[in-house]
């Protein structure tokens, strides 16, 4: 059986991912991924750009700045998969996901802009995937003192993404709905 076929086994991951992990329903990532890509396009298309500065509650991201932290968390974690795939040895750094949201530019780029840029870093972590062979996917590094494998990567990847999309569906486009149902109430 491929490697990537299944999903990681503990050990392969830190413990903290496995909640993202457990988001992945599917076996073949490569096609999880792909139908991901085309999900969040469907979730994103046709809204204005007042609705990518929602925010459901005053600490938390706008949409622009949860679609920019997926963006870069991807990059993040598929660089780490090339290093590792490629048989880098060398431990890689944490990544602390709000300094990244608080210095990006997400709040002067459209949310079009922002959907194009998901879209181009999707398509990239999907030649970066379907273009290793064998081996590499069972090659485990350190990223952020733990332990990680290739395919581990790949299922995180997924799962983050499926976490968030997951939040903009529940808090911030339930949220758009109920507001706009409230106001067309009211007139």
């Amino acid at each position: 059986m491929i490697s990537y076929s299944t999903p990681p086994q503990p050990g392969e991951f830190a413990p903290y991912y496995g909640t993202y992990i457990s988001h992945v329903s599917a076996t073949d990532i490569l096609g999880a991924l792909d139908q991901q890509r085309r999900e969040m396009v469907l979730l994103l298309s046709g809204r204005g750009e007042s609705d990518g500065n929602l925010r459901y509650a005053p600490d938390k991201w706008t949409v622009k700045e949860v679609l920019g932290h997926i963006c870069d968390a991807e990059r993040v974690f598929s660089y780490r998969a090339l290093r590792i795939s490629r048989g880098d040895a060398t431990p890689l750094a944490s990544f602390e996901q709000n300094p990244y949201v608080q210095n990006g530019p997400f709040a002067h780029c459209s949310l079009s802009d922002l959907v194009e840029d998901f879209i181009a870093v999707r398509r990239a972590t999907l030649s970066l995937f379907r273009n290793l062979d064998e081996a590499a996917w069972t090659r485990q590094g350190v990223a952020s003192n733990n332990p990680v494998s290739v395919r581990a990567l790949a299922w995180i990847i997924a799962g983050h993404e499926l976490h968030h999309r997951k939040i903009l569906e529940e808090k911030y486009f339930s949220l758009a709905s109920t507001s706009a149902a409230s106001t067309s109430a009211q007139k």
